[in-house]
């Protein structure tokens, strides 16, 4: 099997519309020629290399890829030059599909053998081991490495998930998230697979996402973190006027609970999914659903209460394992390392397999199981900071710092001690007086947990998707404090 099976069977349910982006409109069976057409030009290529934001030719590259039986690889557009030439330079031979190429594809001209563009062509490959994309990492706490997506992991997610064509007839979601993302990518194929019209934005801003869901009647849509505190600061009263929307979607990172609570006030319509997923394991492996969250809202029940901060339980197919320091499994409500096993982990980097002998998939993510099975995700284990012997989640401190009423954003990093081998640094965006912090942390953790300082910056260096770059953060601290 082969992704481009998703395309066909949406033709197949009958033709509608089926994405939007820049005033212009493709049906399935449009989607389909032009992504043959698109087949025929990347034949007999190594990979095609997609550098462009939202757009109609986003798909048509993709699906043209699978109907040729070559990897897609969406690359970061907004990368600097140095940066992509690396990149690139790791492809050779593939076929770089840039702004001015985009509009060509939904263009087609005539093959150079004279064939018709609107044939066919050769049978789609159905060889559901070779590899349908590689997505790039997004290199928070290293280089980026190229995650290999086998067409068997994308149609395990989907197959296992979803229900083929059970959307409304009115239904539309909006992508705003970036096409290099694991979640543009998923987005296309979960809701055509689904029978939602697809809307592209090609880029971000909170008041025209607005004016989006509005015009466009959206119902589904997804956000990362960064987004919603936008859209939130933009709504200036206790309603968004989007009574359309009936699912927001967020994930990518973690989102500070102030924020949350104010969406859940803005969209009272609307039910919030929180999605917990890797590049690794081909998009979603656990999700707090619009129950969930109505439940932790209103339960008295504090370990139910405490779900709000949860990314949810396992989707089906999937498993995961809370393991110790040791290796061995953590105890029940322990937090340890998050591994998970299913068909659609990949765990696969350039052909070199980082599963166990188990199948499991270490996500380098610390977290716990409650008794009802939801995850917690308490930060990445490289984020751990050692202090006297001691470890420290940053995740942990940084919670307590954002519940401050004037704190918007915040980070706890470790730089070297001669005494404690690490010391506490806080850097906060907001305002406030930096021994009133530190003694707020003190009164709600312990003295060991208290920063040893409090730093202040306009903002975070972060993706696009939202993730905090600890790295960047930490040359900066290590720069400014040497």
């Amino acid at each position: 099997m082969n992704i481009a099976m998703i395309l066909e069977m949406t033709v197949s349910a009958g033709d509608r519309v089926v994405v939007t982006a820049g005033g212009r409109s493709l049906t399935a069976s449009e989607l389909l020629r032009l992504a043959h057409a698109a087949a025929r030009r990347f034949m007999r290529r190594p990979a095609v290399l997609y550098l462009g934001a939202n757009h109609l030719a986003y798909p048509v590259a993709l699906f043209g890829s699978a109907l040729a039986g070559v990897p897609f690889v969406p690359l970061n557009y907004r990368l600097g030059e140095r940066q992509l030439s690396d990149l690139l330079d790791r492809h050779p031979g593939a076929l770089v599909l840039r702004a001015p190429d985009l509009d060509a594809l939904l263009d087609p001209e005539p093959a150079p053998d004279g064939a018709d563009p609107s044939d066919p062509g050769p049978d789609t490959p159905q060889d559901q081991d070779s590899v349908a994309v590689l997505l790039y990492t997004s290199g928070t706490t290293a280089a980026p490495k190229a995650a290999v997506l086998r067409h068997r992991h994308l149609l395990a997610y989907i197959l296992n998930t979803l229900e083929f064509a059970s959307a409304e007839e009115e239904d539309a979601a909006l992508v705003a998230v970036p096409p290099y993302h694991i979640a543009g990518l998923a987005n296309l194929l979960t809701n055509l697979y689904t029978g939602r019209r697809v809307v592209y934005m090609p880029a971000f801003d909170a008041g025209e996402w607005l004016d989006t869901v509005r015009r466009e009647g959206i119902t589904h849509a997804l956000v990362v973190p960064t987004m919603l505190a936008r859209i939130v600061a933009h709504v200036p009263d206790d309603d968004a006027g989007t009574p359309t929307l009936r699912s927001l979607a967020y994930g990518g990172a973690r989102t500070p609970r102030p924020v949350l609570e104010r969406a859940l006030r803005i969209f009272p319509g609307t039910g919030f999914v929180n999605a917990y997923g890797l590049t690794e394991t081909a998009s979603s492996v656990a999700v707090l659903g619009p129950e969930d969250h109505r439940e932790a809202l209103e339960a008295s029940d504090p370990e139910v209460r405490d779900r709000l901060g949860s990314v949810g339980r396992a989707l089906p197919g999937v498993e995961f394992e809370i393991r110790a320091e040791d290796g061995g499994p953590a105890g029940a409500g322990e937090t340890g390392l998050v591994f998970v096993r299913g068909d659609q982990i990949s765990g696969e980097y350039g052909g070199r397999s980082v599963l166990d002998g188990g199948g499991w998939f270490a996500t380098r993510d610390r977290g716990r199981l409650d008794s009802g099975g939801y995850l917690f995700i308490e930060g990445r284990a490289d984020d751990t900071i050692i202090r006297g012997g001691e470890n420290i989640a940053p995740a942990e401190i940084e919670d307590v710092l954002l519940a401050h009423p004037g704190i918007t954003e915040a980070a706890v990093l470790g730089l070297p001690d001669p005494e404690w081998g690490q010391r506490l640094v806080a850097v906060l965006v907001g305002d406030g007086d930096p021994a009133e912090i530190r003694r707020w942390v003190r009164e709600r953790l312990r003295s060991s947990k208290t920063p040893d300082t409090v730093v202040f910056r306009a903002e975070l260096p972060k993706t696009d998707t939202g993730k905090l770059l600890r790295r960047v953060l930490l040359a900066d601290l290590e720069n400014t404090h040497a």
